[in-house]
């Protein structure tokens, strides 16, 4: 499936419990259309130490989220706009600044 957003993209949270969150695209997923997004769907995991003298624990890693639930942030004019293509490039549909 072709997706609409790359690693390294700003997008912003438009549902879920992290709404309105904005963060960078850590990891994308075509396969199953997820996205991680970076301070964003945060979830505690539990850690057994692998090594010898390794701490283990409770840590706080992103967790994958559907694609349709982010929106890409114009670099230009700083809104969650929908993506449009002109030239084989994606380009904002509200200022049509290049992405």
């Amino acid at each position: 499936m072709k997706m609409f957003v790359k690693s390294g993209d700003t997008v912003e949270v438009r549902s879920g419990k992290s709404k309105g969150v904005r963060g960078e695209v850590i990891a994308v997923s075509p396969k199953e259309n997820k996205v991680i997004v970076k301070g964003a769907q945060v979830v505690t995991k539990h850690v057994k130490p692998h090594r010898m003298g390794e701490q283990g624990g409770i840590v706080e890693v992103e967790s994958a989220m559907y694609a349709s639930k982010v929106q890409l942030v114009c670099p230009k004019c700083d809104k969650a706009v929908r993506v449009g293509h002109k030239d084989g490039k994606r380009v904002c549909r509200k200022c049509g600044a290049e992405f």
